[in-house]
């Protein structure tokens, strides 16, 4: 099966629909990105038919969970999961931060062949990153949990919060800045592996 065959084949699997233009921008994404890899080793997997179950797939796992229109994603290496989401959602906004000039070079050059205009690329770490609050934090493959909730807190609005995508389910202690909203055991399209996302909010906005 050809890169674009597979990629409809994993959409076709979620509940939600994708346009024929948003299966050319994924192709384009991840053409883009295998062709960046050889030079620049920005993600350690290489095939591209891994690159569409463990990279685009996985990205686009947490879409229903999407509900900020301003959206950040932290330590988003090579876009992911923003680039994705970015193309499902061309009606919000992501900022992609990530503080590896390398990465952060490709991640512009891939939203310019993208024609993405909903998306903004900073170089920072999230810890000196202050210059606005988000909605919504996504991330992935980034920290531990309580590390993700100590260094991230800072960043979402008051009755914002973090989706904290994991490959294991994992529990924050009572002295963290935020708490654990809910636990989400995905099933991603053609990957086997274990997937959680865990949605991280204020301790005050935690129900009595």
């Amino acid at each position: 099966m050809d890169l674009k065959g597979l990629i409809r084949q994993g959409l076709s699997l979620f509940s939600f629909d994708s346009s024929a233009v948003q299966v050319e921008t994924y192709e384009a994404y991840l053409l883009c990105l295998s062709r960046w890899n050889r030079t620049f080793n920005l993600t350690a997997i290489h095939d591209l038919e891994k690159m569409v179950s463990h990279h685009l797939m996985d990205s686009l796992s947490i879409a229903p969970m999407i509900d900020g229109d301003a959206v950040i994603d932290v330590a988003s290496g090579a876009g992911l999961p923003g680039i994705p989401l970015a193309v499902h959602f061309p009606e919000k906004r992501f900022t992609l931060l990530d503080s590896n000039g390398k990465k952060t070079r490709f991640m512009t050059q891939a939203c310019i062949e993208l024609a993405l205009e909903n998306v903004t690329v900073v170089q920072s770490r999230v810890e000196d990153y202050k210059d606005c609050q988000f909605e919504q934090a996504v991330c992935r493959a980034f920290a531990p949990l309580k590390d993700i909730a100590d260094s991230c807190a800072h960043i979402i609005q008051q009755d914002g919060n973090i989706l904290a995508m994991k490959g294991r389910d994992e529990r924050l202690p009572p002295s963290s800045p935020l708490c654990v909203k809910n636990r989400v055991k995905l099933d991603v399209p053609l990957l086997s592996a274990q997937r959680w996302v865990i949605r991280l909010i204020r301790q005050q906005d935690r129900a009595p």
